[in-house]
């Protein structure tokens, strides 16, 4: 009786609709709505006002009048009229002003929005008012509201049951597909497609392409110029090349391009190719076949960059992806020095660099983008093949980050050891080549 007491004090303070009535006792009972709890508490209520009323008691009288006009309930107003009794006005619910009654309109707007995408799982979240949140909590605090919920909470399941049993999918609340916002007070409703992860491994096949976009430094990408007008310090890069096809198919509105580190761009990607991500954002579609898409990019890329081993990803993968970065490197590098060099001084070389612990500072020529620190490599290996007398291919495995073109040169001697220090002459990096990227475990 305890409930019913606080349910008619909450009726005669305030207009409440059924869910709002029901909302207050929502941990109470189980496999009912708050519609039904909210009703069901009124018609308790208006069985208790009528039998005192039919005692000839003023309190069943006004506990009918208020179950009637605060509470809309058609029968307790039935049986006022039965009664000969004046019901006065029904008043517009204190909490809701009457919106969970458009709960139809709001999932058909969310509905209509959602044909365009497509999607296996979804979540609804709602927006509120900040002063009907306030008011909701005021309300709360002044009946001491102890086995209730929110508002929001009810929007949002009602609303996400209703739109699960007519798309029969499935709602998901760590990572869905897609999030539809909707504020039942103004009747928005918007979409928020989460990202789609495609991982696999990329070859880059010639040299001169930059892995990703490189904005024109003087016109910040306005275009210019020294840009010729595009923007961009290269017309091409291993991230736009992949990044066309991808939103193609995808229908999405961009992307974030993710990799296990990067190659110079007068270096080519050989072997099994760099592990790499991409995030399309606000993708449309979601079903692609995805060798359709290995085959698109690979054609169109004209033998440039190719890629590999196509896969759906996740954000947990780009985060594993990111701590590859300094995942082991192989690499060939074409070595050329200023005079002939010895066997013995080959041999020196690949002695020094196997199982070898090199200081490097950062390069000059990355300064202007890396903090100026010393950082201590590991090289696992060196291997060299001499080409002519004065040129020789090298085969290193090292630690991911280190720079070897200065491995080669000392770079005014911020690297140490080097090539050039250890046979006493000039050495000039001719090419080089990534020929694979050791992940954790390979």
């Amino acid at each position: 009786m305890e409930m019913l007491k606080k349910a008619q004090k909450m009726l005669e303070k305030h207009p409440l609709c059924n869910h709002c009535l029901g909302r207050q006792f929502a941990l109470l009972g189980y496999g009912l709505g708050n519609q039904k709890r909210g009703e069901a508490l009124k018609l308790l209520l208006t069985m208790r006002g009528h039998q005192l009323a039919l005692s000839g008691k003023k309190a069943g009288f006004s506990l009918l009048k208020t179950v009637a006009t605060n509470g809309s309930f058609d029968m307790a107003a039935e049986i006022l009229k039965r009664m000969r009794k004046r019901v006065g006005k029904e008043w517009e619910c204190y909490l809701c002003q009457g919106r969970f009654k458009h709960l139809e309109e709001l999932v058909d707007s969310a509905l209509e929005k959602l044909k365009a995408y497509e999607y296996t799982t979804f979540l609804v979240g709602v927006e509120l008012p900040t002063d009907m949140e306030e008011r909701e909590d005021e309300f709360k605090a002044e009946f001491e509201v102890r086995h209730g919920e929110s508002m929001r909470n009810e929007f949002s399941r009602d609303i996400g049951k209703t739109i699960s049993e007519i798309t029969k999918k499935a709602a998901e609340y760590k990572k869905p597909d897609v999030v539809v916002l909707l504020n039942p007070f103004t009747g928005q409703v918007a979409l928020q497609a989460n990202p789609l992860y495609v991982e696999g491994r990329y070859r880059k096949l010639i040299r001169g392409i930059p892995q990703s976009k490189w904005v024109c430094r003087k016109c910040r990408g306005k275009g210019c110029p020294r840009c010729n007008w595009t923007g961009k310090m290269y017309p091409e890069s291993v991230e736009e090349i992949i990044a066309g096809p991808t939103l193609e198919k995808t229908e999405g509105e961009d992307i974030s391009f993710h990799a296990a580190g990067r190659e110079d761009v007068d270096a080519r990607m050989l072997g099994p190719g760099r592990p790499f991500i991409v995030e399309i954002k606000k993708p449309k579609r979601r079903y692609i076949d995805l060798q359709d898409l290995a085959h698109t990019i690979n054609k169109q890329a004209q033998g440039k960059v190719e890629v590999l081993n196509l896969r759906f990803a996740s954000k947990d993968d780009v985060r594993k992806l990111k701590k590859a970065e300094a995942s082991d490197k192989v690499y060939k590098a074409t070595v050329e020095f200023d005079r002939n060099v010895s066997d013995e001084e080959l041999e020196t070389v690949e002695k020094t660099f196997t199982n070898a612990v090199v200081h490097q500072q950062t390069p000059l020529r990355v300064l202007h983008r890396r903090a100026d620190l010393v950082r201590e490599k590991y090289i696992y290996e060196a291997k060299i093949k001499r080409l002519t007398p004065n040129r020789v291919e090298m085969r290193i495995r090292c630690q991911g980050g280190l720079y070897i073109k200065e491995l080669i040169t000392g770079d005014e001697g911020r690297t140490d050891p080097c090539v050039a220090k250890i046979v006493n002459a000039e050495a000039m990096p001719l090419e080089l080549d990534v020929l694979n990227v050791v992940m954790r475990g390979s």
